[in-house]
């Protein structure tokens, strides 16, 4: 996978995504956007996934935008309207996407849970990766920040439409029109994180082999039902709900959570 730039390693229905550019703190070049692109899309169709792990190599998350982007910016040798990508700003490419937007969204189509392990640092478009995922671990002194106004620009790789569910409006704000740092502590305080832990890799294994454990079809159901909640009516919302319940009473699946837990055994699931 270009040049190993994404790595991933499936264990028991776990995956662990790792992005894998070190040197740069996991920096995003058009290259990486492939490479992450191309993990979120292979794991939207992996037989047998459970749960997904996403981290970095080495001391950082993801640092965001590769400065070199901001040099061609400054120049002019870049076009107002090419995505960091390489492709086009302008282009839905993914859906309601464009390439850069899809790099975070592609975590919400992948079927079932993604969770981020966050630590060292994920600012601008590394933090809005973060934020396509349904769990966020993160430790209490990493640095995050939506970074884009230091550099003249608004966050436009799904920023919006991710944060918004997350944290109190104001708080967006103020963040977003000053690109401040803040901590993981203060991400968990805001919204953006779901927990601090000293150390969130292993803390966000331990939650995907829980989640790993359950009726997977179940599992991929409530994943369906969060994506339409975030943007569906409520009817729609009701009409999911019973749907999916429809489809999972008497499965063999969910026939088996029953019989597992009267037994008290550890459940066999079929994929």
């Amino acid at each position: 996978m270009s040049e190993e730039r994404v790595t991933i390693h499936i264990e028991n229905g776990v995956a662990d995504v790792r992005f894998n550019r070190p040197e740069k703190m996991n920096a995003l070049d058009p290259a990486q956007f492939d490479a992450i692109l191309a993990a979120g899309e292979r794991l939207k169709t992996e037989k047998g996934l459970r749960a997904v792990v996403l981290s970095g190599e080495g001391r950082a998350f993801c640092a965001g935008l590769d400065a070199s982007n901001f040099g061609k910016m400054a120049d002019g040798s870049r076009a107002s309207g090419e995505s960091s990508t390489g492709g086009s700003l302008g282009e839905r490419s993914h859906g309601d996407s464009n390439r850069a937007q899809y790099t975070a969204m592609v975590w919400r189509d992948v079927p079932v849970p993604v969770i981020a392990a966050v630590h060292g640092v994920a600012f601008g478009g590394g933090f809005q990766i973060m934020l396509g995922a349904d769990i966020r671990y993160t430790a209490p002194d990493t640095k995050l920040s939506i970074m884009e106004a230091k550099w003249g620009l608004v966050p436009d790789m799904a920023g919006f439409p991710l944060m918004r569910h997350l944290a109190r409006e104001d708080i967006i704000r103020e963040l977003t029109y000053t690109a401040r740092i803040f901590t993981g502590v203060e991400a968990y305080e805001y919204g953006f994180a779901t927990r601090v832990c000293d150390d969130p890799r292993a803390e966000a294994f331990k939650l995907a082999r829980e989640i790993a454990d359950k009726n997977p079809d179940a599992i991929r159901a409530n994943k369906r039902i969060f994506k339409l909640a975030a943007l569906g009516s409520v009817r729609d919302v009701l009409q999911a709900e019973s749907d999916e319940q429809i489809k999972l009473i008497g499965s063999p699946n969910q026939v088996e959570a029953i019989l597992s837990n009267l037994q008290k055994r550890t459940a066999t699931y079929a994929d």
